[in-house]
């Protein structure tokens, strides 16, 4: 089936593009958490795990002001549903998130989070410091990607390109959809070096033509 142009007025294009750099920082989300018959045993197991963790953050060189914590919680957990339903204990439980620079100390600061009384490892991240820039950066190449391609296109149908009259941003959820498309100046995830922190960007820009 043809798809025609219903209110032709230009040309409309999608450009992609995207910056990979070594990570500067990793972000490991852990947490304390213990189950004990009584309310007082979990709060003391929790408070002495916790205390355990710190030592080991600062015995790491990480600063108290790059571990962003929570209070213990605690609450009362069951086994099996129903008339089987059985009571466990208490939970008492406290998250953190460590911010770090110290890339190659990775491994062993999360054994020795471990051992220290972190029960759970929740996400290790890897970042940059200046994302805001790399965002910038991938912008301009995805600027640099559409006129590239509205350049091919207006040279094979035999028309001259005019000025912008449409910008676009395309947002993160809006993106995958638009590369799945094959947008110019993207490359897919599955190419991407291991341990290299991405970031992309996509717009639509709209064109004016002239003969």
């Amino acid at each position: 089936m043809t798809e025609t142009i219903r209110e032709p007025w230009g040309l409309s294009v999608f450009g992609a593009g995207s910056v990979r750099v070594e990570p500067q920082l990793v972000r490991v989300k852990l947490a304390v958490d213990v189950l004990e018959p009584s309310p007082d045993g979990a709060f003391q197991e929790a408070g002495t795990a916790v205390t355990r963790l710190r030592e080991v953050l600062r015995r790491h060189g990480i600063p108290d002001t790059s571990v962003s914590g929570s209070r213990l919680t605690l609450s009362s957990e069951y086994n099996g549903y129903g008339g089987e339903r059985t009571f466990a204990g208490y939970r008492c439980q406290a998250s953190y998130s460590v911010e770090t620079g110290a890339l190659d100390d990775l491994q062993r600061l999360i054994v020795d989070a471990v051992e220290a009384g972190a029960h759970r490892i929740d996400s290790v991240e890897f970042d940059v410091h200046d994302k805001p820039a790399m965002r910038d950066e991938a912008r301009r190449r995805a600027v640099a990607a559409a006129r590239r391609k509205a350049d091919v296109y207006t040279r094979e149908a035999g028309v001259r390109l005019g000025p912008v009259v449409h910008i676009q941003d395309v947002d993160a959820e809006s993106f995958a959809q638009y590369r799945g498309h094959g947008g110019g100046g993207g490359s897919s995830a599955g190419d991407l070096a291991p341990g290299l922190v991405e970031v992309s960007a996509g717009v639509v820009l709209g064109f004016a033509l002239s003969r």
